[in-house]
């Protein structure tokens, strides 16, 4: 049985759709931390099971039977990520899966700038210290995290952020295709995968003037220090521990963690990977 984790996320949902049309529905499992959001998945014949990278015994019922294992990676960061992912491995582990996956990114490295990369190096090396065959799929940078900071700049016109570099921003969908491909093609991807990327990098400035063109509203983007990015988040109330992963975040930009343009995705795939036009156009940010 293959098992999804975050099965009810953006990226976990889709990854489920791509498995039920290629396997029977008898095959896929999910651990879910809200039973009751599977719930069109149980109707479709999946297994739903609770699941919680905070509760251990909950994951290993969730991961009874299980041939393979996708870990979706927690969206903490810190220590707590670091925990909740090696959980979730041992409990892999324990559950006899013959394969474990997860959900890593392009530039994971103890070495980052940027927080949650420390925290995808970490957890593969604890896949490395299981012995059991593994796949760390080193996903680019999310678009919808670029649709996030365009949709406010949208709204105002502006995009006041600190100085960046290119980004690969790369599509949920192209990335869910990919994870499936791992999960019912053997062979195909093993061990820490190349940065599976879009064909191009973007800067913020890039990104505005595409806005502007799809949108026809103009988005001005202008550089900001860093210490007034974390006052306009303070006057927000952030919480500190945000801005200073988004501040980790442009900084890691700027030394180019995310600028990789790798072929290993479209030949997965056998296309073209979205671009970001067509992404932004497809959510009609606005």
């Amino acid at each position: 049985m293959i098992i999804v984790t975050g099965a009810t996320g953006q990226l976990g949902r889709l990854v489920v759709e791509g498995l039920l049309a290629t396997v029977p529905a008898g095959q896929i499992g999910v651990s879910v931390r809200d039973p009751a959001k599977a719930q069109a998945f149980a109707d479709r014949g999946v297994r739903v099971r609770q699941g919680s990278f905070a509760d251990p015994a909950s994951l290993r019922k969730a991961f009874e039977g299980a041939s393979q294992v996708l870990i979706i990676s927690s969206n903490t960061a810190g220590d707590a990520a670091v925990q909740h992912h090696r959980t979730a491995i041992d409990a892999a582990v324990a559950a006899g899966a013959g394969r474990i996956l997860y959900t890593s990114q392009m530039a994971a490295s103890p070495h980052s700038a940027f927080a949650p990369m420390i925290d995808h190096a970490a957890a593969e090396a604890a896949l490395q210290e299981t012995g059991v065959p593994f796949t760390s799929l080193r996903n680019g940078f999310y678009v919808a995290s670029a649709l996030q900071f365009l949709g406010r700049g949208l709204q105002s016109g502006a995009l006041p952020l600190p100085q960046d570099g290119p980004v690969n921003w790369t599509a949920h969908a192209d990335l869910a295709q990919a994870a499936v491909i791992a999960l019912t093609e053997e062979g195909r991807l093993d061990g820490i995968t190349p940065p599976l990327t879009a064909s191009e990098t973007l800067t913020f400035e890039d990104l505005a003037a595409i806005a502007s063109d799809v949108t026809g509203r103009k988005v001005s983007r202008t550089v900001i220090s860093d210490e007034q990015f974390a006052g306009a988040g303070r006057e927000n109330h952030l919480p500190e521990e945000q801005i200073a992963m988004g501040l980790g975040m442009f900084a890691a930009s700027r030394a180019g963690e995310f600028s990789a343009i790798d072929p290993t995705l479209e030949k997965l795939l056998g296309r073209r990977p979205r671009t970001f036009r067509e992404e932004l156009a497809a959510a009609q940010v606005g």
